[in-house]
């Protein structure tokens, strides 16, 4: 129950504090400029600097994209959903690696008896269509 009011006053945050469209518009064309920029450049400027500069340059600009991107209205809903999924990722009790092994061995078990029932009934299925086409009238 407390958790459903905290989301609703959550929510009701979210809506303050969404950036108007034309903000929101400029940063996405802003972030996709300096990735345009970041790549132009790396070609561009292929003579002229080396490789490791050029790399460190590129990573740079993406960086400061991605930044940009993270403070629109889609990127503080992906940064609100990627901190909601690390929360429940926490929650995960993970098998033990006995139990894993066990698991694993009982998939590779019924694997190999399906494998073999299917392998039989299409050998059966084979020489039963074998038969009949060889059959003369």
């Amino acid at each position: 129950m407390a958790s459903n009011i905290d989301k609703k006053k959550h929510a009701e945050q979210a809506e303050h504090l969404q950036k108007s469209k034309g903000l929101n518009t400029f940063l996405w064309l802003l972030g996709i400029v300096i990735i345009a920029v970041a790549a132009v450049g790396n070609i561009y400027f292929a003579d002229q600097f080396s490789t490791p500069i050029r790399v460190v340059a590129v990573v740079i600009l993406l960086l400061v994209a991605l930044g940009i991107l993270a403070i629109t209205n889609q990127g503080t809903k992906a940064r609100a959903f990627l901190k909601d999924s690390r929360t429940e990722l926490r929650k995960i009790v993970w098998p033990t690696r006995s139990e894993a092994m066990q698991t694993t061995l009982i998939v590779m078990a019924v694997t190999m008896i399906v494998s073999l029932i299917l392998w039989g009934l299409d050998s059966i299925i084979v020489s039963v269509i074998n038969f009949l086409t060889n059959l003369r009238f």
